[in-house]
């Protein structure tokens, strides 16, 4: 079976906030030794949170980051598991 993303050849990472595309695209080709054919990358909102504790109601919120799917040439895939 086969997950979503190697069945459209799209993998999504967590990359930093200065980083572009062509950084993106550059450095995936050479950590997994695949060709990249696109990048689009979005920046995830920062997400509130709450919990209530016995000194009362706490309130924070967990940080925003930017992501990047990369899809990949067809035929290219990336094993994640490889070295486990």
């Amino acid at each position: 079976m086969n997950a979503q993303g190697e069945r459209f050849s799209r993998y999504g990472f967590q990359v930093s906030r200065t980083a572009n595309k062509v950084q993106i695209k550059k450095a995936v080709e050479e950590m997994y030794n695949v060709q990249v054919v696109d990048v689009n990358t979005l920046i995830v909102a920062p997400k509130k949170t709450s919990r209530f504790t016995r000194g009362g109601l706490i309130e924070g919120k967990k940080s925003a980051y930017k992501k990047a799917i990369v899809t990949l040439k067809e035929g290219d895939t990336i094993d994640f598991y490889s070295n486990i």
